[in-house]
């Protein structure tokens, strides 16, 4: 998706590791500039971003991921060596430390053609600090700047995780703050018809956003103000053992952010609400104690604890 090498760098966000190498027909390489950015809250900020390679993008909406390549903090735009499919992660890879752009996974917040017949993408980062290399290019984004991302051509690519099934009648989610733009983009596209219930977790006070829903929903906000591991995971746990789900007969369960937190609520709905595991879909967008450099290495050694492989980051 919208971090410590953990919570923003993922909002976001979520293209993978092993999604970042594009099919030749569904992926592709975008150079995207910097047109305006925005402050949301205590902790996100969203950047728009605008570039004449948009009109080939294809977001497929809902928790739609994408990598982008932030450049090093000695450069005002991102240089990539290559950008051939074949030869790019290799080239990329073989570049000096200090100059190589730092890869990280986003979700697409919203892209929109304007009356100009421009398009524009939003990204929502989350900003703590110069802690990370996300959280410190965003907290300098400038009208100007350009970066390389890798995103979708087609609508219909993997890496968008939302598919309820047809006969979906009710919605349970959780998310994170690097999860959180994604959940917004989910409910600004759900039918009136639908039913959910959802948890979303946040540092401070005022990043509880003004979410927009057509749905029929119930969202409870969990603000952290502190803990971590066991003691946040609990938390967030508890919060959902103490609600009253409404009946249905077929439930869907979105699932995204800290790996420890989203696979405690996944045993939560499968053990204790009776939810089939197979309408589970879950996302490990970051891991407390992991850099994405680490978890980008596991995901490539086939060594990620997530859904799949391709779910690691």
């Amino acid at each position: 998706m919208t971090a410590t090498a953990s919570a923003s760098e993922a909002t976001a966000s979520e293209a993978t590791a092993s999604e970042a190498v594009p099919a030749a027909a569904h992926f592709r390489f975008f150079e995207l500039e910097v047109l305006r950015t925005r402050r949301l809250g205590h902790s996100f900020l969203r950047v728009t971003f605008g570039g004449e390679s948009l009109a080939g993008f294809r977001s497929g909406g809902y928790d739609q991921s994408l990598s982008l390549f932030l450049p090093p903090a000695h450069e005002e735009h991102t240089v990539l060596p290559s950008t051939d499919e074949d030869t790019w992660f290799g080239a990329w890879r073989a570049m000096p430390d200090a100059d190589r752009p730092v890869m990280r996974s986003y979700t697409v917040r919203e892209q929109r053609r304007t009356p100009e017949g421009a398009d524009e993408v939003d990204i929502d980062f989350v900003l703590h600090g110069d802690s990370s290399p996300a959280s410190y290019w965003a907290g300098r984004a400038v009208t100007g700047r350009r970066i390389m991302a890798i995103g979708p051509a087609v609508a219909e690519n993997k890496s968008v995780r939302f598919q309820p099934p047809a006969a979906t009648d009710a919605l349970l989610m959780y998310a994170d703050e690097t999860a959180l733009p994604a959940a917004a983009a989910i409910l600004e596209r759900l039918g009136s018809h639908v039913r959910v219930s959802a948890w979303f977790e946040v540092p401070h006070a005022d990043d509880r956003l003004d979410l927009t829903t057509p749905a029929d929903a119930e969202i409870t906000w969990i603000v952290r103000e502190g803990g971590a591991g066991k003691e946040r995971a609990e938390r967030v746990v508890e919060a959902l053992r103490a609600a009253q789900l409404p009946a249905a007969e077929a439930p869907y369960v979105w699932l995204a952010g800290e790996a420890g937190t989203v696979r405690a609520v996944r045993r939560h709905v499968v053990q204790e609400r009776s939810i089939d595991r197979r309408a589970v879909r879950f996302t490990g967008y970051w891991r407390l104690g992991a850099s994405e450099e680490e978890l980008l290495a596991e995901a490539y050694s086939g060594q990620a604890a997530s859904e799949d492989p391709a779910s690691a980051l």
